[in-house]
């Protein structure tokens, strides 16, 4: 008679991608997703003039007006990842509230050419407690910068990953989301630790 290993149940976890317009959201969760990524990309028109804000991102000719969506497994951990790519423009601002319901965590992306477009979304994070690290896509004209200059730009609490990355290139989007997950597992592991102790 064969034996067969039950099925262990995969644990879902929605992460959120957020950020500035333009610094690499639709593209982190294109390259990461294994399956067809769902994008709500539209053209940029004349009637975002004044109302957009396109200063560092002039050759960006598309915009996210609601979501991206994809998915991400570690089979090895049992672990899937269902990814909400936030749209970046501030008049989409209030899809933010919807979207994060039920995140357990978030990726901020960063462009240190524009490094105060992710003042928000790292204000947003921190005001409902959800656990979050900063991404710093590293476009080819950024100059490069050590994750403490950027800790010490954004006045991040030492306990918030900083990760450098390329938003394009599929392992190195991963890399983030790995380091994203050991993040939750730790600020989990502190909470129960300190519930234990009480």
């Amino acid at each position: 008679m064969a034996y067969y290993e039950p099925e262990v149940p995969s644990t879902q976890v929605k992460i959120l991608i957020a950020g500035g317009f333009g610094v690499g959201k639709t593209t982190f969760v294109g390259s990461v997703s294994e399956i067809e990524p769902l994008s709500t990309e539209e053209l940029i028109t004349s009637a975002s003039v004044g109302i957009d804000d396109l200063g560092g991102v002039a050759e960006k000719s598309t915009t996210t007006v609601a979501l991206d969506f994809g998915r991400l497994t570690f089979d090895q951990h049992g672990i899937v990842l269902y990814l909400f790519g936030t749209p970046g423009q501030r008049r989409f601002w209030f899809l933010w509230n919807e979207l994060s319901a039920g995140a357990l965590g978030a990726v901020v992306l960063a462009d240190t050419r524009r490094l105060e477009d992710c003042f928000e979304a790292v204000d947003f994070f921190e005001n409902r407690g959800t656990h979050f690290l900063v991404a710093v896509n590293e476009f080819d004209a950024a100059f490069r910068y050590d994750p403490d200059e950027v800790r010490a730009a954004l006045g991040l609490d030492s306990r918030v990953p900083i990760v450098l990355c390329d938003a394009r290139d599929r392992s190195s989007a991963i890399t983030v989301l790995r380091a994203l997950v050991r993040h939750l597992l730790t600020a989990a592991s502190a909470t129960s630790a300190a519930a234990n102790s009480v």
